[in-house]
């Protein structure tokens, strides 16, 4: 696998003018994913103290994984689950490579970025399928499948944590700044050694 290379501070996006930038990132996506972090934040925040939110906070959540799950195949480029999940062995050879300080820059996800977005919407949508168990007549009141729920969510906060820390990692060591790029949908032109 070549070395990534390293962005020269001339080629960076507030450098080069706008028209320079590789669109990476369509609307649907920015949207579900902004949208994705105000509604997991709303729910987690609002658990125990205001039901009804808390409910129509994980009833939104499931909505978006629903639709983007439709966009993951139907969707533009970089959007389709095609363009970044991957095979076990690939996510594993990433995350060596960065243990090397070797990884190359991908215009789209990562192959660690593409298991954490299959990972996060496993989670979400299992929280969205439990907290709706929870309000029918079979399960209501069901203090098993409550902590269940509670074990889930959990597991999501930890994967958001992983998530942001990926980010942060990802925009140190390729001079990129990926919040922004979810934000504006671009990213730097590829250059050398950079995946596509």
């Amino acid at each position: 696998m070549p070395k990534p290379v390293r962005a020269d501070p001339a080629t960076r996006p507030d450098a080069r003018g706008a028209s320079d930038a590789a669109r990476v990132w369509d609307p649907v996506v920015r949207l579900f994913h902004w949208s994705l972090v105000a509604s997991f934040a709303t729910a987690w925040f609002s658990a125990n103290q205001v039901e009804a939110l808390h409910m129509w906070a994980g009833y939104v959540a499931t909505g978006l994984i629903a639709t983007r799950i439709i966009w993951g195949v139907a969707g533009t480029g970089h959007a389709r689950f095609a363009d970044f999940v991957r095979h076990p062995r690939a996510i594993i050879a990433y995350l060596r490579d960065i243990l090397r300080g070797t990884e190359a820059r991908h215009i789209g996800h990562n192959p660690a970025g593409g298991a954490m977005v299959i990972a996060l919407m496993t989670g979400v949508a299992a929280l969205g399928v439990t907290g709706w168990m929870m309000y029918t007549d079979a399960w209501y009141g069901d203090d098993a499948l409550a902590e269940v729920h509670g074990l889930i969510a959990k597991g999501v906060l930890v994967l958001v944590l992983l998530h942001l820390a990926g980010v942060a990692l990802a925009s140190l060591r390729h001079r990129e700044n990926l919040v922004r790029a979810m934000v504006t949908g671009t990213k730097r032109p590829p250059e050398e050694g950079d995946i596509g």
